[in-house]
């Protein structure tokens, strides 16, 4: 309790509830004045004012979201954060490569998940316009793609289109500059650096790919035709190829005509990689000539001031204990997948 002669702070709720404090009563100037004064006082500690009480600005205060998607040739995953990139819930749809029918089966893909992640998260769709997207979409290597996909009729307050491995280097290292190889069923390279992009590969199956499962599957069938026809040395690998590919050339043939796709040959990675394990002299010929593949992708990284590579992918995964021989500190493991790298680049991509 302050002195007499003092100022009041006995910090009464409104001036009208004054308190006895021992203090000199506060007086107004003028009945103008106090008028005034009270009117204001009282408006500002009323529930319903409009005054700047905390919790009615909260209430206000619209949510930021961002949500990112992996759009890839046979699926997608769309995953719904909040501002601090915790996820909210996460959807799946169907194919989505750019190339595909001009994206139209990539458009109908992410609407259904994003739909479909709002609805999981408890939030209206409404608020897609408060949410920045970003998508990492398998056939987005050519810019033409992911311009006119971004120019499509979306939801969101901002759009932006990525080749799929943009999200996989930010997912690998959370965002910040560093490599990454894509390593399955395809292969791409890409690393940023001092904010600085350069690519390489990720040109399809016909003309690219050197480092995808499915390139060195087709090598693996074809010298798995060569040994049983005795051109080449076989080994039980080989074997095993004809025997899983329908026992006889005639079959293997057959096989070879049905409209293979990539994935089918690369799905001759894990049996690949098993006779690797035990040994196998055709299989450790062919792991060589993959990693000769990844050499110069870690031979061009280093020409460009890289000083760190990841690699994802269900083949690049096996490989890593190779890599990590050979590559020593230069190669580290992801620190999240392509689909996290999505959200991080939508919110990087907020101010840009």
């Amino acid at each position: 309790m302050a002195g007499s002669g003092s100022p009041c702070r006995a910090q009464c709720p409104t001036m009208a509830a004054c308190e006895p404090c021992g203090n000199p009563p506060w007086r107004p100037k003028s009945i103008a004045y106090s008028t005034f004064v009270y009117g204001a006082l009282a408006l500002w500690s009323a529930p319903n004012s409009n005054g700047p009480d905390s919790n009615s600005l909260e209430s206000k205060r619209v949510a930021t979201y961002f949500l990112g998607v992996d759009g890839g040739g046979t699926n997608c995953r769309i995953r719904l954060a909040d501002e601090n990139l915790v996820t909210l819930a996460e959807a799946a749809g169907g194919r989505s490569n750019l190339q595909i029918e001009d994206g139209e089966p990539a458009y109908r893909s992410i609407m259904d998940g994003t739909r479909e992640a709002f609805a999981k998260a408890g939030i209206d769709f409404a608020q897609t316009a408060d949410t920045h997207a970003c998508f990492g979409m398998a056939g987005g290597r050519l810019p033409s793609a992911r311009t006119a996909f971004a120019a499509r009729d979306w939801p969101f307050a901002k759009v932006t289109v990525y080749d799929d491995i943009d999200i996989a280097r930010a997912g690998a290292h959370g965002g910040e500059d560093g490599a990454v190889i894509i390593v399955g069923t395809g292969s791409a390279a890409m690393a940023l650096v001092d904010g600085h992009r350069h690519q390489a590969g990720g040109w399809g199956f016909h003309i690219g790919d050197q480092m995808s499962g499915a390139i060195l599957g087709r090598e693996l069938v074809r010298r798995a035709v060569e040994a049983t026809d005795g051109l080449v040395s076989g080994s039980p690998l080989t074997e095993a190829t004809v025997e899983a590919l329908g026992g006889t050339l005639d079959a293997v043939m057959d096989w070879s005509f049905k409209d293979r796709r990539p994935a089918d040959y690369g799905a001759l990675m894990p049996m690949l990689m098993d006779y690797y394990e035990k040994g196998d002299p055709v299989a450790r010929e062919l792991i060589d000539l993959e990693m000769s593949y990844v050499d110069n992708y870690v031979a061009w990284f280093k020409a460009r001031g890289a000083t760190r590579m990841a690699a994802v992918g269900g083949f690049g995964t096996r490989l890593y204990p190779l890599m990590e021989h050979r590559y020593g500190d230069f190669i580290v493991r992801p620190q999240r997948e392509p689909l996290h790298g999505a959200v991080i680049l939508a919110r990087q991509n907020v101010s840009a």
